[in-house]
C-alpha cells in the first residue's frame, strides 16, 4: 500500500508550521537550516539558467553552450538526489514534475519519473505515540495489536498492520510526526522558487506560475488530510457499489483520527505478481480488461478517479468457487494460500486515495468528446476538445494541430501498446523533422487534476501490458466512445422533439385565433388599424417563430431520413416518406 511522504523527524530548530510564501515570513514558522538547503539549491538552478540560458543564449556565444537537454537532465538527476536524502515535498515536486510532459522536455521528466517514494520509517516510539495523541487514548485501549514494523513507509505516512480489541485486522496509516512543519517549510522554498522564475519572460509565457504553485500546493495539503481520504474511500465505495468485480477497503472510523486512518486489510495477491495470479488458475488477461473498464468508468461516467494506480496500490482478491463454497470456504484471508482453480473469478482491489481527481463540470464534455475523437479517429473533433477544455495556449496553430493528430492516426491506430515504443522509435524521426514547430511550441497547459487523470491512464496502461501482451487498448476504448456518440445523438434528438412539441403546441394555441379572423374577413366584419395592437403584435412574432421553429425540424427530420435511408440501403424508408408526402398534400 503506498503512502504518502516525509523523512526524518523534524529537527530541534523548528518551530510550528505557518501558510507558505515566497520567503519566510516569520523564521520561527518553518525549520530554517532545512529552507536555507533547500532555497540554495533553487538558487543555483537559477544562476544556471541565467547563464547558460539567457547571457550565452545569443549568435556567436551559443556555440560555446553544452546541450540544454544535457544540462537540464543533470540538474534533474541532482534534484532526484536531494529529494531522496531530504524527502517531504521535494518527492512529491519530483512527481509532480514528472507528469508535466506539457512544460518539460521528456529528458527531464523521464529521470524524474524514477523517484522512488519509499524513505526509511519513523521509530515506532514516535509513532505510537502520535497515534495516543490523534486518538485521545492509550494504544491498548484502541487495538489488541499494533505492529512497530511498518508494512511500508513513504514520504508523508507510513503504514501498519494492527488488530482490533475484538480481533478484526487492519492496516493504519499514520502521518509522520512533524510532517507538516516540513511540508510548510519545502513550500515556502518553492514559492520562492517559482517567484525568481517570473523574471523570465519566457516562462510566464509559457507557464502560469501562479496556477502551477497554487495546485501544487493544493494537491501537497489534500495528502495531509486522512480524514478527507476516508471520505475518498466512500465515495468511491458508493461509486461502485453496484459493481461487485470492484473491492473497496472498509474506513474504521472509531479508530481512526486526522492523522489516522484505520482500513479494512486487503492486502491480497499483487497485481504485479503475475504468477500468483496465474497460481490461483485466474486468467491475466481477464484481469487487464477489467481494470481498463474500471477506470473507463471512473474518468467517463463517475468522475472521481483514483489516481495513483501504480503496483503498490492494487490488489487481486481471489474469489472462492461454487465448489469451495460448498466445501464451507467463504473466502480467502489477505495472504491466504489459494489452491487453482481454473476461470477463478475474483475482485480488483483499490487502496490508497490520497490522491484522487474529481474531474470537474467543465472538463467532463471535453473529455467525451476527446474519447469520441480517438473511436471515430476524427483529429478535428479531438483538437475542439482541447479548445472546449482550455488547455490550448493562445496562438495554437490549430491546423498545424490537426495535422500531426491525423499523422499519429495513421500512423499509430491498431497498434498494441506492448508495439508502441517499438513503432514510436521506427517512426519518430519522420514526425519529428515534420513537426518539429509543433514539437518545439508544446501549446498545451493541462489542469492538474486532467493531468493526474492522463498520468493514471499511462500506467494503466502499462499494467495491462504487463498482465496481457495483446491488450488492445484501442478496442478497449472504441465501445466507449461508440457509448458517448449513441448518447450524444439521443440527447440530441430528444431536443429535437421537444422543440418540435413546443412548436406544435404553440401552433395549435393560436389556432383557434387565425380561425376567427379568416371568419371576420369573409363576413366583412374586419377594421383596419394603423398599427397593430400589442396582443395581436405578440401573436403574429409567436406564430412567426413556432412556424420558424417546425421548418428546422422539418430539416432536421429530412436530414435524419436521408442519413438513415444511406445506412440501411433500403427503399423501405424513402416510400415511408413519399407516403407521408402525399398525404400531407390531400390534406
Amino acid at each position: 500500500m503506498r503512502n504518502s511522504s516525509s523523512t526524518a523527524s523534524p529537527s530541534p530548530d523548528t518551530e510550528p508550521a505557518g501558510p507558505p510564501t515566497g520567503e519566510p515570513a516569520a523564521a520561527s514558522t518553518i525549520d530554517r537550516r532545512r529552507y536555507r538547503r533547500v532555497r540554495w539549491f533553487f538558487a543555483r538552478v537559477f544562476i544556471h539558467f541565467i547563464w547558460w540560458d539567457i547571457l550565452l543564449n545569443r549568435p556567436v556565444l551559443r556555440w560555446f553552450r553544452p546541450e540544454p537537454v544535457t544540462r537540464w537532465r543533470r540538474i534533474a538527476r541532482r534534484y532526484r538526489e536531494l529529494a531522496v536524502q531530504m524527502g517531504g515535498v521535494l518527492i512529491k515536486l519530483g512527481q509532480f514534475l514528472s507528469i508535466r510532459v506539457d512544460i518539460l522536455p521528456r529528458e527531464v521528466t523521464g529521470e524524474l519519473s524514477g523517484l522512488q517514494d519509499e524513505v526509511p520509517p519513523e521509530p515506532a516510539a514516535l509513532i505510537i505515540a502520535q497515534v495516543e495523541s490523534d486518538l485521545g487514548r492509550p494504544l491498548a485501549d484502541v487495538f489488541e495489536f499494533f505492529s512497530p514494523t511498518p508494512l511500508g513507509a513513504a514520504s508523508l505516512a507510513q503504514v501498519h498492520p494492527a488488530r482490533t480489541i475484538g480481533g478484526e485486522a487492519l492496516v493504519v496509516k499514520v502521518l509522520r510526526p512533524g510532517i507538516q512543519r516540513l511540508v510548510e517549510t519545502d513550500l515556502a522554498a518553492l514559492a520562492l522558487a517559482l517567484r525568481w522564475l517570473k523574471f523570465s519572460r519566457t516562462i510566464r509565457q509559457r507557464v502560469d506560475l501562479d496556477w502551477l504553485g497554487e495546485e501544487f500546493t493544493t494537491v501537497t495539503r489534500r495528502e495531509l488530510n486522512l480524514t478527507a481520504e476516508g471520505r475518498n474511500i466512500e465515495q468511491f465505495a458508493r461509486d461502485f457499489a453496484e459493481v461487485p468485480e470492484i473491492c473497496v477497503p472498509k474506513v474504521h472510523w472509531q479508530v481512526s483520527g486526522p492523522k489516522t486512518l484505520a482500513m479494512e486489510n486487503v492486502g491480497y495477491i499483487k497485481i504485479s505478481d503475475t504468477e500468483a495470479i496465474e497460481a490461483a488458475g485466474i486468467r491475466r488477461a481477464d484481469v487487464a480488461d477489467r481494470l481498463y473498464h474500471l477506470y473507463m468508468r471512473q474518468v467517463f461516467e463517475t468522475y472521481f478517479v483514483h489516481v495513483d494506480p501504480h503496483p503498490g496500490n492494487l490488489f487481486i482478491r481471489p474469489l472462492p468457487t461454487a465448489e469451495e463454497a460448498e466445501a464451507g470456504i467463504e473466502e480467502f484471508a489477505p495472504g491466504a494460500p489459494v489452491p487453482h482453480r481454473e476461470g477463478r473469478e475474483f475482485q480488483i482491489v483499490l487502496v490508497d486515495f490520497g490522491m484522487v481527481s474529481a474531474i470537474p463540470e467543465r472538463l467532463r464534455s471535453s473529455i467525451r468528446e476527446y474519447a469520441i475523437g480517438i473511436g471515430t479517429r476524427d483529429a478535428w473533433r479531438i483538437i475542439q476538445a482541447y479548445l472546449d477544455a482550455g488547455i490550448l495556449l493562445p496562438g495554437a496553430d490549430l491546423k498545424r494541430l490537426e495535422e500531426a493528430h491525423n499523422i499519429l492516426f495513421s500512423h499509430f491506430w491498431g497498434v498494441r501498446v506492448g508495439q508502441l515504443r517499438d513503432v514510436a522509435l521506427s517512426e519518430a524521426a519522420t514526425f519529428i523533422d515534420e513537426y518539429r514547430d509543433v514539437i518545439w511550441e508544446a501549446p498545451f497547459q493541462f489542469q492538474v487534476d486532467l493531468l493526474f487523470v492522463l498520468r493514471a491512464v499511462g500506467i494503466l496502461s502499462g499494467l495491462a501490458t504487463q498482465l496481457d501482451p495483446e491488450f488492445d487498448v484501442w478496442a478497449k476504448t472504441i465501445p466507449f466512445a461508440r457509448k458517448f456518440a449513441r448518447d450524444e445523438f439521443e440527447e440530441r434528438w430528444q431536443g429535437w422533439l421537444q422543440e418540435a412539441v413546443s412548436a406544435g403546441q404553440l401552433l395549435w394555441k393560436f389556432s383557434s385565433q387565425v380561425d376567427r379572423l379568416l371568419t371576420r374577413a369573409r363576413r366583412g366584419e374586419m377594421t383596419v388599424q394603423a398599427s397593430l395592437s400589442t396582443g395581436d403584435r405578440q401573436a403574429i412574432q409567436a406564430i412567426g417563430g413556432a412556424v420558424r421553429q417546425l421548418v428546422w425540424m422539418v430539416a432536421a427530420g429530412a436530414l435524419l431520413i436521408s442519413g438513415v435511408t444511406l445506412h440501411l440501403s433500403t427503399g423501405f424508408v424513402v416510400a415511408a416518406a413519399v407516403a407521408c408526402i402525399a398525404a400531407l398534400k390531400r390534406r
